[in-house]
């Protein structure tokens, strides 16, 4: 039986997959995302990269949600007041549901980071198990407002 925080996940992936799909919005808006499985978020935000398509990040974009902003161009990317991006080392879970860490995939999604973010990131002690959230004016000094 599936927790229920991966079935959010999943229903909160979906919800963003429909919004890029419908020809009718010239953004993708990111209102909550929790994160989860890596591999459902590039193959998100390729598309939306292909697509030209703005995205606004309007609430709590966290864990691998934070991967549009690698593969996004950042003119393309804004931010509203209630934006949060939340950071963490990557890990996995083996057969047995034990989380273990990441270290080579943590580098590798760091070093994809824009500059400014990795910079904020590397402050605060760099990747880790803490979430580490990036919020505020200090999001704001990194992304534009939307309008």
């Amino acid at each position: 039986m599936m927790r229920p925080a991966v079935i959010k996940a999943i229903f909160l992936t979906t919800m963003l997959c429909a919004l890029i799909s419908s020809p009718a919005h010239a953004e993708v808006r990111i209102l909550a995302s929790p994160g989860g499985q890596v591999g459902p978020f590039i193959d998100l935000f390729e598309r939306v990269r292909a697509s030209g398509e703005r995205v606004v990040i309007d609430g709590p974009c966290l864990s691998a949600c934070t991967l549009v902003l690698s593969m996004v161009p950042g003119d393309r990317i804004c931010v509203t007041r209630k934006a949060i991006l939340g950071f963490h080392a990557a890990r996995s879970v083996d057969g047995r549901g034990r989380m273990y860490a990441e270290p080579e995939a943590s580098e590798l999604v760091l070093q994809a980071y824009p500059a400014a973010v990795r910079g904020w990131i590397s402050r605060r002690g760099g990747l880790s198990s803490r979430l580490l959230l990036l919020r505020g004016r200090e999001l704001a000094a990194i992304y534009p407002s939307c309008r």
